[in-house]
């Protein structure tokens, strides 16, 4: 029962090439820093990326994407990194687009065994009539889009057939974690790390305090261990912020 490994390095170890991974975090916030960074170093290739985003340009996810370690990225925004832009366009990343809400359900349903569900999301759209880009050819041509999907009414509301997400591991991160991988996440750095993890079928966790079986109250776990194969300690240290908004202080001597 014990799933502690003694590094990121040994975490991420047999992710292989061709690899599927689902990630957690939201810009910045709660992105598994340390296993990216570890993988980045351990060489993998050719993998596809299932994430709310695929990082910045300097960090998360970005810093895969501009070593060209990723193909092909599942997300719901890509606005923020200019080299995703570019590889895209230029023919050498696949991108599959996605709604946020329907890429979170996406998830769930994958680690909870559903194969597809219906969402009125993206009804009369690109999402659920095709033709979105997917993949360009290095002149700028678009070679492949997505699919028509399959739309059905209930009650006089047409919804569109969504298919779930699976990946081969799903990386995630948490403020608390025990040996048996019951994982409690801080706050806005929940977003989609349960997702990632219930729908990796190797989960790994890194996790900023390592506790003890049962110092974590039962009602506080946010993913139960039973979906996480590996955690590793990596501290509090390494987290960034994406874009920094502050006010002037108060110029009276007086603080709020």
């Amino acid at each position: 029962m014990d799933k502690v490994v003694a590094s990121a390095a040994e975490a991420v170890a047999d992710i292989g090439s061709g690899s599927s991974l689902a990630v957690g975090g939201f810009g910045l916030c709660g992105v598994p820093i340390k296993l990216i960074d570890a993988l980045l170093e351990q060489g993998a290739d050719r993998l596809t990326t299932i994430s709310n985003n695929c990082g910045v340009d300097d960090a998360a996810l970005g810093v895969l994407l501009y070593a060209g370690r990723i193909t092909r990225t599942i997300s719901s925004f890509v606005g923020g990194n200019k080299e995703l832009a570019r590889l895209y366009l230029s023919g050498q990343l696949d991108v599959e687009l996605t709604p946020q809400g329907t890429l979170a359900e996406r998830l769930r349903a994958g680690g909870c065994g559903i194969p597809a569900f219906y969402t009125p999301t993206g009804v009369g759209t690109m999402v659920a009539d095709g033709g979105i880009p997917v993949r360009y050819d290095a002149d700028g041509d678009v070679v492949e889009t997505s699919k028509p999907k399959e739309i059905r009414e209930f009650d006089g509301v047409q919804y569109v057939l969504e298919t779930a997400l699976t990946a081969d591991f799903g990386l995630v991160r948490a403020a608390v974690g025990d040996r048996h991988g019951n994982l409690v996440f801080h706050s806005s750095a929940q977003n989609f790390n349960p997702l990632a993890g219930m729908a990796g079928k190797v989960t790994i966790a890194e996790v900023e305090e390592l506790v003890e079986p049962g110092e974590i109250p039962p009602g506080s776990i946010h993913l139960p261990g039973v979906f996480v194969q590996r955690v590793v300690e990596v501290g509090p240290e390494g987290k960034d912020i994406e874009k920094r908004t502050t006010r002037p202080r108060p110029t009276t001597g007086q603080e709020n």
